[in-house]
């Protein structure tokens, strides 16, 4: 794949395909945006070795899929027809993608395209932009070059998960903690990130007497949160909000808890301003489930009646869609179609299809080899006292994809078209047992494009 290294390089390459000025892009060739000259521009929008070349080809990207309108779009009023009981009967998918970014999203959209939905999100979380090196601006680009690609055209909803205050900073530099959160709201929506879960149920305190004392901090903050992604939201846009009131991995959550952050939340939250859509609560899941001493996965005890009580209430006391479940990706097959039983809204999946690319016949030995080494090297500190390799490397092994991003990105075309035919395969299965199928009628009717929201060529290079 050619690295281009000057914009001259973008006009040559895409010559008869598109033209641009810094003002505008007018596309020539619609055809030719299901070929090749995507798969140039989007490889130089993340590789390029000149911001000035990656910004230009990630604003084109943009601009293209305003021109066909495929743009990014926030699922809060599909959410809130949820709430009001207008739409039932699924919940929504939302993707963690950390490595084969590209080839993963063009899954997702082709498994939609097969079942005729597009109640599907792309997401990534705060921890992952750090070490799967893809910030905001370079990940909205690509999402929305894999659905041009696939021949998308509609919304395309692009979240950021557990956008969250670290509690142990918090405690020694609040402002500090919070301003890290703050700061990545500033860099996510002007790239497209219309969905945002804030997650402060870090600071929820448990040895406060009363349930409103424990969740005070929680909900204060969410509330603070909310106020500043009301202020920098796109005109005609209302970004979805999801709050938080259980941290995966500890105890689950209760409908009392639920009360007292909402009750908090709304009373903090000044009157008039749109509040979240959705709540995040704690079942029994982990991220990343249990790796056992041979890296298998432990079983998990998931408490689907949290789920469904807290949906129920969610949507009779406060218009919201229900529940959303973090960690649900390693959970056996016959679990999925629970989460609608349950009524949950949105559901989070990211290590699963991790383990489907290590663990693909597909995926070259020594790549995997050369990604475990640097791990064993560099993750070592993570190597906890008796921990076995094999769950050691099932813990790290995410943060393979940053430092091998180019060596994931240029696989051979053929291993790469295997890989995302096995992610294909699982997204279909997922997408029928959450209901999703026949989506695309529905999210038509509730989600409105806006096509001129999106920053301008300078702004987007100085993102780059």
């Amino acid at each position: 794949m050619n690295k281009f290294t000057s914009v001259a390089d973008i006009d040559a390459a895409l010559s008869g395909v598109i033209r641009h000025t810094p003002e505008a892009v007018t596309v020539l060739n619609e055809a030719a945006l299901k070929g090749e000259a995507m798969d140039l521009l989007v490889y130089n929008a993340v590789f390029a070795t000149s911001g000035v070349v990656r910004g230009t080809c990630r604003w084109i990207i943009r601009e293209i899929g305003k021109s066909v309108g495929c743009v990014s779009a926030s699922i809060h009023d599909l959410y809130m027809a949820m709430g009001r009981g207008e739409v039932s009967g699924m919940t929504v998918p939302a993707v963690n993608i950390r490595g084969l970014t590209y080839d993963t999203a063009r899954a997702m959209v082709r498994a939609g395209q097969r079942l005729d939905s597009t109640a599907f999100v792309f997401e990534i979380a705060k921890s992952e932009i750090g070490y799967t090196f893809q910030h905001p601006s370079e990940y909205a680009a690509v999402i929305l070059a894999a659905c041009l690609r696939e021949g998308h055209r509609g919304p395309v909803f692009i979240q950021g998960d557990h956008f969250q205050v670290n509690a142990k900073r918090y405690k020694g530099d609040r402002n500090g903690a919070l301003d890290e959160v703050r700061n990545l709201i500033r860099e996510a929506i002007p790239a497209g990130f219309y969905n945002i879960d804030i997650d402060t149920s870090t600071l929820v305190d448990l040895s406060f007497p009363t349930v409103a004392e424990q969740q005070h901090a929680n909900f204060a903050h969410a509330a603070e949160l909310t106020r500043l992604v009301r202020e920098l939201e796109p005109e005609g846009i209302t970004v979805s909000v999801g709050g938080e009131i259980g941290e995966v991995g500890e105890k689950n959550s209760t409908v009392e808890e639920f009360v007292a952050y909402m009750d908090g939340y709304n009373a903090t939250l000044p009157k008039g301003t749109a509040g979240i859509s959705k709540i995040s609560v704690q079942t029994g899941t982990s991220h990343g489930g249990v790796p056992l001493a041979d890296g298998s996965v432990a079983d998990v005890a998931l408490d689907f009646g949290v789920l469904h009580d807290i949906s129920v209430a969610a949507r009779s006391r406060y218009g919201l869609s229900g529940t959303v479940q973090h960690g649900a990706s390693t959970l056996p097959d016959d679990a999925f179609n629970r989460f609608v039983a349950s009524t949950a809204s949105e559901v989070h999946l990211a290590t699963g299809f991790q383990n489907m690319v290590y663990d693909s016949r597909h995926l070259p030995a020594d790549l995997k080899a050369d990604i475990y080494e640097w791990l064993k090297h560099n993750c070592a500190n993570e190597h906890k006292e008796g921990q076995t390799d094999a769950q050691f490397l099932y813990k790290t092994r995410k943060k393979g994809f940053g430092p091998f991003k180019e060596r994931f990105w240029t696989l051979p075309e053929n291993v790469r078209a295997s890989l995302s035919r096995e992610l294909e395969d699982k997204f279909l299965f997922l997408y029928e047992q959450l209901g999703v199928k026949g989506s695309a009628a529905v999210v038509a009717k509730y989600v409105k494009l806006n096509v001129k929201a999106g920053r301008n060529l300078k702004d987007e290079i100085a993102a780059a």
